[in-house]
């Protein structure tokens, strides 16, 4: 199974890498497949598989993929799921 995790960029390290912090892990990321990184991508949302920018998102799409990520791996209680259902 592949993985995309969202993250938000913080900062340009050179024409085709970001710095993006998902989750509050940051990491150089390729965003040679958004067109590279360029000053008006500085604060938007990404999905990141395999260390390349692969879709931009909406922050709600952001905050509400890594919150369900944690979750799954345990790091959130699910009665944060289903107290937003109700």
């Amino acid at each position: 199974m592949c993985i995309a995790i969202p993250g938000k960029m913080t900062a340009i390290v050179d024409e085709n890498t970001a710095t993006i912090d998902m989750g509050g892990i940051c990491r150089d990321v390729n965003m040679a497949l958004m067109g590279g990184a360029k000053e008006t991508m500085i604060g938007k949302h990404f999905l990141v598989h395999v260390g390349y920018a692969i879709s931009e998102i909406s922050e709600e799409e952001s905050e509400e993929t890594m919150r369900l990520l944690k979750i799954m791996a345990g790091l959130e209680e699910i009665d944060s799921l289903e107290s937003e259902s109700q």
